[in-house]
């Protein structure tokens, strides 16, 4: 009887030692998922802060291009009106070629 309380003992001893490792195993998983998650949050934050950083650039950029845009606007206005005095002196220049035509006959 004594080996069989023996067996008994060692079957019990070693179905606690699997069940341990198991539990064990389990656990270094569970660890292994939280480190990738938390690994995962950190970048996220990263990834935000570099977004931020990127937006911010982008705003600058926005504000140098809509400066651009209104002196280009102003340049555009100035080009008009010189178009239209060459326009005018053109006009005047035409009616100057035609009185001189007229005082030479």
């Amino acid at each position: 009887m004594a080996s069989a309380s023996s067996t008994s003992a060692k079957n019990l001893f070693s179905d606690s030692k699997r069940r341990l490792s198991e539990r064990v195993q389990i656990n270094v998983n569970t660890i292994g998922s939280v480190t990738r998650q938390v690994e995962r949050g950190s970048k996220s934050k990263e990834l935000l802060a570099q977004t931020s950083k990127n937006f911010a650039q982008t705003e600058a950029t926005m504000e140098n291009s809509f400066n651009n845009l209104q002196k280009m606007q102003v340049t555009l206005a100035q080009l008009n009106q010189q178009e239209q005095g060459v326009s005018s002196s053109l006009e005047k220049l035409q009616e100057v070629r035609e009185q001189i035509r007229d005082m030479q006959r």
